[in-house]
């Protein structure tokens, strides 16, 4: 059995050395993300006082129906992809789960504040109490459990003793694969 035989997850024709990288690599793309990340921030900080300064009290959306659509198309999107990938049995639910989840949040948050001060905010505030968050939870603990387990086969096929740290301290698993020294960097996880 080649390779390529061994791990159906592979993008075909490629080999088992060609998924590892070496440490400078990965280093550099650690960096990478780091800077671009801070800068996000950077820019985000600023732009939301901006925002909370610059603001007016009352605006008048064209095509708001457009909108709301949207967003609840793309919230059925993920849901609707999840499901596919539970059904699949695929990875992918991990993502989609997370990004369903956040659209559901953010369907509460904006149905509440968009009705505040009128009377149908009971109504937006039940449908978030009811439907939105529990689903969202629901979402998060599924995703974070396929995540647990997904991690516990990994740290099992890397030949990692003993059980994994919690996914709050657990080193990324590509470093880990590549890592020259494995304990070192388990060693690095738990002193987080």
């Amino acid at each position: 059995m080649t390779s390529e035989q061994s791990n159906p997850t592979a993008p075909a024709g490629t080999t088992a050395g060609e998924l590892s990288l070496d440490g400078s690599t990965l280093l550099r793309r650690r960096r990478r993300v780091l800077r671009q990340l801070g800068l996000c921030v950077l820019v985000l900080v600023p732009w939301t006082i901006y925002l909370a300064v610059s603001l007016p009290d009352r605006f008048e959306a064209r095509h708001w129906p457009w909108v709301w659509t949207g967003f609840d198309v793309m919230l059925l999107v993920t849901l609707a992809g999840a499901g596919a990938a539970v059904r699949l049995r695929r990875q992918v639910l991990v993502p989609l789960s997370f990004v369903a989840a956040t659209l559901l949040l953010c369907d509460a948050w904006f149905d509440v504040s968009l009705s505040w001060g009128k009377e149908d905010v009971w109504a937006s505030a039940a449908s978030a109490v009811l439907v939105e968050l529990p689903l969202a939870v629901l979402l998060i603990m599924r995703a974070r459990r396929v995540l647990k387990i997904s991690v516990e086969l990994a740290w099992q096929q890397l030949g990692l003793a003993g059980n994994p740290p919690p996914l709050h301290k657990m080193p990324l698993l590509a470093a880990l694969a590549s890592s020259r020294s494995n304990e070192a960097a388990i060693k690095g996880a738990e002193d987080v």
